[in-house]
């Protein structure tokens, strides 16, 4: 009988094209993944990959392998989100994905919460800008800002939460300076990867931009009094540091989803997790639509 840890090992290669691309995903060494394709092949008695230059490619009878793989594959996730799916304990790893925003200056006080009711639960807050797929159970639970729902993946169970507005901020100093005709240029604060979305190009700017790698050091930028960004309301109108740039309008990025899958979301932890949240999320719609902030 063939092992499926072996044909784990198969599909990794597969898909990454490179045995340290395998290594690298499934998080283990260079030999190990050799030695289980190794296993594999003499077990089937053919070769399934060809060694190049460029990396690793499927043989012929490698391509006839890969279907029936993602067949075995597909049904190991299904068998054990349904054995999964009746534990009805509130014990347990309780995994969550969601933007490193939203965790660390919106929900981080709500999870803490949940943990002090429910100290039996393991939680895991994977807190990052990757996609976690819910399908292949990566997490078990995945809050979303989703602008469009007809995207999400139909096999996803979704719970609709408040909508979410974003705005342009500088720091209140700036502002002040700004409104006193300072004579300093003004300048765009962006995270590199994104730039200047076309909503908020109606302020004119006269100073270079100022890059960023990621949001916190976005938002310590503008703090500094560097220029302007654009920001979710629920940072930039909680922060008494900064103020909304005059004339400028309200974004909706999307709205915010609770998002699980399949025989998961009938456990009761992960029942009683998303129920809630959700609540919590109600209590934030004004703050998440950007019209509890005072206006100067």
């Amino acid at each position: 009988m063939i092992d499926w840890d072996d044909v784990r090992y198969f599909l990794a290669v597969a898909r990454g094209g490179s045995v340290r691309a395998a290594a690298k995903s499934l998080g283990v060494n260079h030999a190990t993944v050799l030695r289980r394709i190794a296993q594999l092949e003499e077990r089937l008695g053919a070769q399934m990959f060809e060694k190049l230059p460029s990396g690793y490619r499927l043989t012929a009878a490698g391509e006839e392998v890969l279907e029936l793989a993602e067949q075995m594959e597909g049904s190991s996730y299904q068998l054990e989100t349904r054995v999964f799916g009746r534990d009805q304990s509130v014990r347990g790893l309780l995994r969550v994905t969601l933007a490193p925003t939203l965790a660390t200056h919106l929900l981080m006080p709500d999870f803490a919460d949940f943990a002090r009711l429910h100290p039996d639960i393991e939680m895991d807050i994977l807190s990052s800008g990757e996609l976690a797929n819910l399908t292949n159970r990566e997490a078990d639970v995945a809050i979303r800002v989703v602008y469009d729902r007809k995207t999400l993946p139909l096999n996803l169970h979704g719970l609709k939460g408040p909508e979410l507005f974003g705005s342009v901020y500088m720091s209140r100093d700036r502002l002040a300076a700004w409104r006193a005709g300072a004579p300093d240029r003004l300048r765009w604060i962006v995270i590199s990867s994104h730039g200047i979305p076309d909503w908020a190009r109606e302020v004119p700017t006269t100073g270079v931009p100022f890059r960023t790698t990621d949001g916190e050091a976005q938002i310590v930028a503008v703090r500094q009094g560097l220029g302007m960004t654009t920001l979710p309301c629920f940072i930039g109108d909680a922060d008494p540091l900064l103020a909304r740039v005059p004339g400028t309008d309200l974004h909706m990025y999307g709205t915010l989803w609770l998002l699980t899958q399949g025989e998961t979301r009938k456990t009761k932890r992960v029942r009683l997790f998303t129920e809630f949240v959700s609540r919590r999320l109600a209590v934030y719609a004004p703050l998440l639509a950007g019209l509890s902030a005072s206006r100067d």
